[in-house]
């Protein structure tokens, strides 16, 4: 989810300014929870814990659904970014580009692997040939167990320029057939055949439908995963602020006229847990693969 300071965002932020309401999002994070068990958790009134759900729900923070004569409430957002108006790199140009992700250059995957489309799957699952199919483009999810796939992604700036900072995001998950909400995989990233750092992912998810998930794609199957954002620099690697790695801005080929991505499931990984890249139409967050070049 993404807020700003402008008084849409207000909802959201009213919603998370309570204790109680704090607690309720920390409860559902675990499993999806009934009015009456809430109560029973938070020792309060059924009445006034819907009160509570009411404004959550208002907010967009989560989702009810019925199962017999209860009202189940489950969370939808796993993470929110909250964008000011200052540009903390104004004196920096940059320029942004989106890649679909079934836009990859190469690739090599082992099964389970796929691809799916807004209407349904592309081409045969488990069958690594489709990865070449023309209809790749449209992908908005794909996965594979073992192996990587690789994205160019054009160099605009120009060579009187100096690149100051990079950013990637993608939504990333764990893969396993149909569904494991507790699954670890170790996910390298690299740049220019450059190592940048590996993540671990928890697991692949269908605890709760993605929020763009399409209707077709059944509840067992993984649903969403989580936005993951590298930076470099000229002092180090981050992933999501913290540090990934020592790889500085100086090691990495920018004379070029495309950067190469390369995400990849290790054959030697500790967790080999496979990889789901979730695009635009699929998962939490309507987007591909995001790069940012800031430059001067």
């Amino acid at each position: 989810m993404d807020l700003d300071v402008e008084e849409k965002s207000l909802v959201v932020y009213k919603a998370l300014a309570s204790d109680v309401r704090l607690s309720i999002i920390r409860l559902l994070s675990r499993k999806k929870m009934t009015v009456t068990e809430l109560a029973d958790k938070l020792k309060l009134s059924n009445t006034i814990v819907l009160m509570h759900l009411n404004k959550l729900y208002k907010a967009n923070l989560i989702s009810f659904e019925k199962l017999g004569h209860n009202k189940v409430a489950q969370i939808k957002v796993d993470n929110i970014n909250i964008h000011f108006p200052h540009n903390v790199y104004s004196e920096l140009e940059h320029y942004e580009v989106e890649i679909p992700i079934g836009q990859y250059t190469n690739f090599s995957v082992n099964p389970t692997c796929g691809l799916a489309g807004l209407n349904n799957y592309i081409g045969k699952v488990d069958e690594p040939a489709y990865f070449m199919a023309p209809e790749r483009i449209d992908a908005g999810m794909i996965w594979w167990n073992e192996g990587f796939v690789e994205y160019q992604l054009p160099n605009y700036t120009e060579k009187d320029k100096k690149i100051e900072m990079m950013e990637f995001s993608m939504e990333l998950g764990s893969e396993f057939p149909f569904s494991n909400n507790v699954w670890l995989s170790d996910i390298t990233f690299y740049l220019n055949d450059i190592e940048l750092g590996m993540w671990t992912s928890s697991g692949d998810f269908s605890d709760t439908r993605g929020i763009y998930t399409p209707k077709w794609l059944p509840d067992n199957v993984n649903q969403y995963g989580i936005l993951k954002n590298i930076r470099i620099t000229n002092e180090g690697c981050f992933l999501d602020g913290k540090p990934l790695s020592d790889v500085k801005l100086l090691d990495i080929r920018n004379n070029e006229a495309t950067f190469v991505l390369r995400i990849s499931v290790n054959k030697n990984a500790r967790n080999n847990g496979g990889c789901t890249i979730f695009g635009k139409g699929f998962g939490n967050h309507d987007q591909d693969i995001k790069m940012k070049i800031f430059y001067k």
